[in-house]
């Protein structure tokens, strides 16, 4: 029996999915498996019994990815279980952006007690009547689940497109309308753009990556999004931007003390992944992730092991074994099986970065001094015998 926990509150939808081999525990030492969405784990002390760690959402900033790289807890992800209503957000801030609905609406509510309201608004609503979209340029940083949706959209809506991904995979540039104009330098997103929206994960390199040397490269006027994270903006060089002109309207997702109330920036409490239908959507994805692992030891979506698939052990064990990335370690292993003379009839090993994933399929059961000596080998973090 598998112990589950959840860490937030998790759909329903989801954790329906659990069959008979699983049971919800509100215990955390007795926990094979979290499920987690907003939940910060960085001061946490993992049980030592931990496989996997499945976060319903794209983020992971609340995991220690590394602490549970060394100590053998496969991290997963939902990455597009809530792209759409991500996308619909940024399709409405786009208009919020373009169109003075905000200061239109707050115009209304002030005065709604006039008499002479429906006359007066003929006269005040030129104030709030602002810009169409259509034919306007807009920049898409970022090309995975969501900046496609959005860079698609944006395209239908009669936009000039233009989108930036050093790192776009073949499946997102297949999804890709063939009128997206390919940007092979973010400069050219902001010095050409109207609109610039961002889809990318917060690191290192695009930490701050909307400061002031960016900002001063864009036209005056532009719009700017975010529904990816607050930190890929640096809030000093933003409220000069707005203060100044150069930046008309910055709508975030992510409001802050340094940026709310700032004229010209339109915050919303962090509703982009927040639909009813997103949440099914991760939780729905991350249990799948967590069964499939547990149960088969397959790993898809990981952000701290590789990926590696054999589908559903056809024969008596599987043997999986998390390790680092490290030269002579396959050697190793089926020197042990050989020596045992258990026959190996199908193997994978994959590599990401620091950390390496091997998976053995075997006729016939290892044995526990087998076991014990693979997980002796220099570099291997977890052993597991799966039946």
């Amino acid at each position: 029996m598998y112990q589950i926990k959840c860490m937030n509150a998790i759909s329903k939808v989801g954790t329906d999915l659990l069959t008979e081999q699983y049971q919800l525990t509100d215990e955390l030492e007795q926990a094979d498996a979290l499920l987690v969405r907003s939940a910060s784990l960085h001061e946490m002390e993992l049980p030592k019994k931990l496989n996997a760690i499945a976060r319903a959402g794209a983020g992971v900033n609340n995991i220690p990815l590394s602490q549970c790289a060394k100590e053998g807890i496969v991290v997963f992800n939902t990455p597009g279980a809530n792209a759409n209503a991500v996308k619909e957000l940024v399709m409405a801030g786009l208009l919020l952006s373009s169109r003075d609905l905000i200061a239109g609406y707050n115009w209304v509510q002030e005065n709604k007690t006039r008499e002479t309201l429906a006359k007066d608004v003929e006269k005040e609503k030129k104030r709030f009547a602002g810009h169409e979209i259509l034919g306007k340029k807009i920049g898409v940083i970022g090309l995975g689940a969501i900046g496609i949706l959005v860079a698609n959209m944006c395209d239908r809506m009669g936009m000039e497109v233009f989108g930036y991904d050093p790192y776009v995979s073949v499946e997102a540039a297949w999804s890709l309308s063939k009128r997206i104009h390919h940007s092979i330098q973010i400069n050219e997103i902001f010095e050409q753009c109207d609109f610039i929206t961002m889809h990318v994960p917060l690191l290192d390199s695009t930490r701050e990556m909307i400061n002031q040397e960016a900002i001063d490269k864009m036209k005056d006027g532009v719009c700017i999004l975010n529904f990816s994270r607050d930190a890929l903006v640096d809030e000093e060089a933003m409220k000069k931007g707005l203060r100044s002109g150069k930046v008309h309207r910055y709508v975030t997702d992510f409001p802050t003390t340094g940026i709310a109330g700032e004229d010209g920036v339109i915050t919303l409490p962090h509703l982009g992944a927040s639909t009813e239908e997103a949440e099914d959507n991760c939780a729905k994805m991350a249990v799948k992730e967590l069964m499939d692992y547990l149960e088969n030891g397959n790993i898809k979506h990981s952000v701290n092991y590789p990926d590696c698939d054999m589908g559903i052990c056809q024969v008596a064990f599987r043997v999986t074994i998390l390790h680092e990335n490290i030269p002579k370690m396959l050697s190793q292993f089926t020197a042990l099986f050989g020596e045992e003379e258990v026959n190996i009839t199908d193997m994978t090993n994959k590599s990401k970065n620091a950390w390496a994933y091997t998976m053995m399929d075997t006729d016939t059961q290892p044995s526990k001094e087998l076991i014990d000596k693979l997980k002796q080998i220099p570099g291997v973090v977890k052993v597991r015998v799966i039946k």
